[in-house]
């Protein structure tokens, strides 16, 4: 089991950089693919980025070319970097850790908050 805190949210202009850190409990870390998810207001909560344990990654189309999803297993860490940001990416930011039987994300953070003003 693994309990993924997250932080580095905030407030920045448009065009601006974020980088987002997630840190998970337990020895385990590495055996998870991890994802990064966002929920916006009056919005349900959306797919942004996923690492796997191999290191391969995925992304949403919004986000492509602009963010980075990367893990440091060494540190228990996994990080998004937001480039190039717009209003549009304003929205709770979410990491999880998936559980390899059962292909779910499961473990959820508690959510961190970026506003980018326009």
């Amino acid at each position: 089991q693994v309990q993924p805190v997250e932080s580095g949210g905030g407030l920045v202009q448009a065009g601006g950089s974020l980088r987002l850190s997630c840190v998970g409990s337990g020895r385990t870390f590495g055996s998870y693919a991890m994802g990064w998810f966002r929920q916006g207001p009056g919005k349900e909560r959306d797919f942004v980025a996923e690492i796997r344990r191999s290191g391969a990654t995925r992304y949403a189309d919004s986000v492509k070319g602009r963010f980075t999803i990367s893990r440091d297993n060494a540190k228990n860490a996994v990080y998004l970097q937001m480039n190039s940001l717009k209003p549009e990416d304003t929205a709770v930011y979410y990491c999880a850790a998936q559980v390899l039987a059962t292909s779910r994300y499961e473990y959820w953070g508690q959510g961190t908050q970026v506003t980018v003003s326009s």
